[in-house]
């Protein structure tokens, strides 16, 4: 899967896909997220987790645990591994609301799936 070339629906398809079609890692959690992605092919959107069900929402998903703000050119370095989400948020590259610990371990989880 090569994040660079694919557009934001593409990317969220196989977020989907791939979370459903693996869910072992997800198997324990209860977390929902928010994504406000900036730039080029930007928007807003959500991630549920829930006991080994991903559910991709996409539109604001309202209230959640954890919200994420970065460039959608960010977020895709983020998901191929290219960008350490602590080090983003240092950087001013990474903006979080919530419960941060769940923005640290959602780079953990992706790391177990290859994007």
């Amino acid at each position: 899967m090569n994040v660079d070339t694919m557009d934001m629906k593409e990317i969220w398809d196989q977020i989907d896909a791939k979370l459903n079609g693996e869910p072992e890692p997800i198997r324990t959690l209860q977390v929902s997220y928010a994504f406000h992605l900036s730039g080029e092919d930007g928007g807003s959107f959500g991630l549920q987790l829930n006991d080994g069900k991903a559910e991709v929402i996409r539109e604001d998903p309202g209230e959640v645990d954890c919200t994420l703000s970065m460039s959608s050119k960010d977020f895709r370095k983020l998901l191929a591994g290219n960008l350490n989400s602590t080090a983003a948020f240092m950087m001013g590259k990474l903006k979080v609301k919530g419960n941060i610990g769940l923005a640290l371990k959602l780079e953990s989880l992706l790391k177990q799936y290859s994007f």
